[in-house]
C-alpha cells in the first residue's frame, strides 16, 4: 500500500504528523479548543511548532486544560511559580500574557455570547477552502488575518500579531492551507459548517 501523501511540512516526526492527520486545519467552534490554540499559536512565537507540540501536554496539565476561567485570575505569584517549570515555554511576556488572554477572553465572550461567534466571524463564518499546490504557495498572513490580529490587539490580547494569527486560522480550520496533494485536503473540506 503506498504511503499517504502528506504536507511537506510535516513529514518527519510522528508527532507532527499526527497533528496534521488529525487535527490541523480541522474546524474548531469550542471555546476551550479556541483558548488553547490560542496560546500555542503565541508561545509559538520565533520557536518552532514541533517545540509546541512536544510541550503541549505539559501546558494542559500546568495551565488547568486552559481552563480559561482560571487562568483569567492566576495570581503573580502563581505565574511565577509556572516560569520556573521547564515543561513549557518559561518567556515572561508569554506566561504572563496568558492570564491577559484569559481576562479578554472572557470579554468577548460576554460581547458576543461565545469566543468563537466572535472569532468566525473573520471569515464570514464558514472555512476558506484554498487550493495550495506547493508550501511555497501558503502565505504568512492574509487580509483576514490582518483584520483579526488589529481587533484582537485593540482589545488588549498579546501575540496576536498577524503571523501568529493566521497560523491560528490554519489550525483552527478556519482556511484550509491542505496542500491539494494531501490526503486531508477533501477530507478537511468537507467538515467546515455549511
Amino acid at each position: 500500500m503506498p504511503a499517504k501523501k502528506r504536507c511537506q511540512w510535516c513529514i518527519g516526526h510522528t508527532i507532527y504528523e499526527d497533528y496534521h492527520d488529525l487535527q490541523w486545519g480541522v474546524p474548531v467552534y469550542d471555546d476551550r479548543e479556541l483558548f488553547e490554540m490560542l496560546i500555542l499559536e503565541g508561545a509559538q512565537a520565533g520557536l518552532s511548532w514541533l517545540t509546541v507540540l512536544q510541550k503541549r501536554e505539559n501546558y494542559r496539565k500546568l495551565f488547568d486544560q486552559f481552563d480559561y476561567q482560571k487562568i483569567a485570575k492566576y495570581t503573580d505569584k502563581k505565574l511565577e511559580k509556572l516560569l520556573t517549570n521547564p515543561g513549557i515555554i518559561r518567556n515572561r511576556l508569554k506566561v504572563f500574557g496568558t492570564r491577559t488572554n484569559a481576562q479578554k477572553f472572557l470579554q468577548v465572550q460576554s460581547e458576543f455570547d461565545t469566543f468563537s461567534d466572535y472569532i468566525w466571524q473573520f471569515v464570514d463564518g464558514k472555512p476558506i477552502q484554498n487550493k495550495f499546490k506547493t508550501l511555497k504557495d501558503i502565505p504568512v498572513s492574509t487580509p483576514e488575518s490582518d483584520a483579526m490580529s488589529k481587533d484582537l490587539k485593540k482589545r488588549g490580547f498579546k501575540f496576536v500579531g498577524t503571523t501568529i494569527c493566521y497560523a491560528y486560522m490554519q489550525a483552527v480550520g478556519m482556511v484550509n492551507d491542505h496542500t491539494v496533494t494531501c490526503f486531508r485536503y477533501r477530507e478537511v473540506k468537507k467538515l467546515g459548517k455549511t
